[in-house]
């Protein structure tokens, strides 16, 4: 009975096209149908000549690296970052290729692509793509094995080479050459996922059109690349339903984006006018469908709202030099969305909260700023919608010259300005007439911000962390979550990642606020129940309730009610859990969790917590991770009060030394 009601549940979340399509897709993979749609040996099809495609009338970012003289070096690009540019080509060139932006994994110079670099499992270069086991902890976390395949690397090895002026042609071409050679169509782990082909294909289009006079682009090379791109993009067009209809996240967006701009940039394919046209459309829908009214983004993790931004921002600049525009309501969406990012982001270090699951996805480097740093991709899309930087000055400008942004725009977008002088909160949905929107709500004032989500899950969550506060004081992320660190783990550290217990909220037992199922999937979704945020005279006042634990009982709530003082670095959190009488009586355990910047201490912030009479609660502490880049996991301290009443008064504030 209790799966019955677990399978009605994943229904109802779902939906039924989604439900049935995904029984339906399994039943494919599993009976070879798959095995046959996806072909693994196709004949050579000379689609056009080098020549031809050099002269073909399609606008990509430049025409070409020669025509990149006009960028300023010395505005996007110090010495020192330029000396941090050549060491990491240095590495690249031994085989020590960055992974999800953050650590070196020693791979080799001649990695074979198809080697786990963890585990060391290699995959078979013959084995279709769709009898491929994903999640088997024996072989490891796929998404290291796909991370080289997706050639994000490149952008620093192409960024290199234009700024020193030493030709880097050579090694880009064997690099995707042997990637041809060593990956079969359809064969191996690098054709599991369509959103990292469509990446492939993004990133060796880049390369592309920046080395298109390069002596080292034969015509030879030329024809192995473009055939392989083509059968590429007809595996995505192919498969592209199983992201459009049960994934419907950034996945959907790259795969409709990499389909548009393969018709947009490659016409003389036979199927690219339909490509284009189905693209665009698409991509249009999923913008409109995954972003939701109040800007926010349905997968409620600022990284992959900085993922959808960038996709965005190569369709609507290469759209529009190409003579094609997108439906206006989307650019109105896509401009909320880059909203909301900004008013959440740190003004000293450009960083956002480490909020929601983060992959280490970036998946266009044109800068030398850190992968925390925001500021990069959010002024090139400002700078698409105004013709003007949201920041200056500083080596986060350089992706405007990339894109060709600078002095080329005719058409201006007129959108409201941005504002960091007010408090940005998003409307709440409590009712079915007031559209798909999040509630994130951000308390700012000159020197410090906290951020709170109080949110409905109008679309499935990733993780447990209702009304979560992240706290920043002058470019310190004093409260923080703690990260994702991997989607294919240990049972344990999955739990912890993605549950609440590494967030800082309220925590009923060692239970979630909702129940966990397989991999990404969750049962009885938190929700909001309310919320406000004032703005008075020397404080801000947020106070939100959320439907919490619902595969405990129906009627637990969890309210938070939060002051930050406007004349003092000082917070004021009072939580609630508010328990039926019958739950009560199993005296279960309520923690407050906090999770901390491992300078707090010495930085002179200290923390007291009171319960209902005022009676002090005694600060405890326990072993806990941190993860501030996928893959990445650092032992830290967490502290956490209990109380079995479950109301905590918390007082946040600066010690003067």
């Amino acid at each position: 009975m209790k799966k019955l009601i677990l399978l009605s549940r994943l229904i109802c979340q779902m939906g039924w096209r989604a439900f049935l399509f995904r029984v339906s897709y399994e039943v494919k993979k599993r009976s070879g149908w798959l095995q046959r749609t996806f072909p693994t040996n196709v004949p050579f099809t000379a689609f056009t000549t080098l020549e031809g495609w050099q002269g073909q009338p399609v606008h990509f970012f430049f025409p070409s690296r020669e025509a990149l003289v006009h960028i300023k070096k010395d505005s996007v690009l110090d010495e020192n970052t330029l000396e941090s540019l050549s060491v990491e080509n240095e590495l690249i060139d031994t085989g020590h290729v960055p992974f999800f932006n953050a650590s070196f994994q020693y791979l080799g110079k001649d990695y074979n692509w198809l080697t786990h670099p963890e585990t060391k499992y290699q995959y078979s270069p013959i084995q279709h793509w769709s009898t491929i086991r994903e999640l088997d902890p024996k072989i490891g976390d796929i998404k290291f094995v796909w991370e080289k395949s997706r050639f994000a690397y490149l952008y620093p090895v192409i960024r290199y080479d234009f700024h020193t002026q030493i030709d880097r042609a050579a090694f880009v071409f064997h690099e995707i050459e042997d990637w041809i050679e060593k990956n079969p169509l359809n064969c191996g782990p690098n054709y599991v996922c369509s959103q990292e082909t469509s990446l492939r294909i993004l990133n060796w289009t880049f390369a592309l059109h920046y080395y298109k006079n390069s002596p080292e682009l034969t015509e030879d090379r030329f024809q192995t690349i473009l055939h392989s791109i083509y059968w590429q993009a007809q595996h995505v067009a192919a498969n592209i339903d199983f992201s459009r209809i049960a994934v419907r996240n950034n996945h959907a967006i790259t795969e409709c984006l990499g389909l548009y701009l393969v018709g947009l940039l490659y016409p003389f394919f036979p199927e690219s006018a339909e490509w284009r046209k189905n693209g665009k459309q698409w991509l249009t829908e999923e913008g409109l469908y995954q972003i939701y009214e109040d800007g926010s983004y349905l997968q409620f993790s600022m990284n992959y709202h900085r993922v959808t931004m960038q996709l965005f921002t190569w369709a609507f600049i290469l759209a529009e030099r190409n003579g094609d525009r997108f439906e206006d309501k989307l650019y109105d969406r896509v401009y909320k969305s880059l909203n909301l990012l900004y008013q959440h982001q740190d003004t000293v270090t450009g960083h956002l909260p480490n909020y929601g699951a983060n992959d280490g996805a970036l998946f266009f480097r044109l800068n030398s700023c850190t992968y925390r740093d925001y500021r990069p991709q959010l002024n090139a899309l400002y700078y698409f919608f105004h013709q003007k930087p949201l920041y200056v000055n500083g080596i986060w400008e350089e992706d405007i010259f990339w894109y060709g942004l600078q002095g080329q725009r005719k058409q201006t977008f007129f959108f409201p300005a941005f504002t960091k002088d007010q408090s940005f909160a998003s409307p709440l949905a409590l009712d079915k007439n007031s559209g798909r929107q999040t509630g994130f709500y951000v308390l700012r004032d000159p020197d410090k911000f906290a951020s709170v989500r109080c949110g409905n899950h109008p679309d499935r969550p990733s993780q447990a962390d209702n009304l979560h506060i992240d706290i920043w004081y002058k470019g310190i992320n004093l409260m923080r979550d703690a990260g994702s660190y991997k989607y294919n783990t240990e049972p344990g550290l999955l739990k912890y990642f993605m549950g609440t217990a590494s967030h800082n909220t309220i925590q009923l037992g060692d239970l979630d606020q909702m129940l966990k199922g397989g991999r990404f999937i969750w049962y009885y979704w938190s929700q909001a129940a309310g919320a406000t945020l004032t703005d008075q005279e020397d404080r801000i006042v947020f106070e939100g309730k959320v439907h919490v634990y619902q595969q405990v009982h129906s009627k637990i709530f969890h309210h938070r009610k939060i002051v930050q003082y406007k004349n003092e670095p000082r917070w004021e959190i009072e939580d609630t859990l508010l328990l039926p009488e019958e739950i009560k009586q199993k005296n279960l355990p309520v923690y407050q969790r906090w999770h901390l910047h491992p300078d707090f201490e010495t930085q002179g912030w200290k923390i007291v917590c009171e319960g209902k009479n005022g009676n002090s609660i005694v600060l405890q502490t326990k072993d806990g991770w941190y993860s501030s880049f996928y893959g990445v996991k650092e032992p830290v301290t967490e502290w956490y009060y209990e109380n079995k009443e479950g109301y905590f008064k918390t007082t946040i504030l600066y010690i003067k030394s």
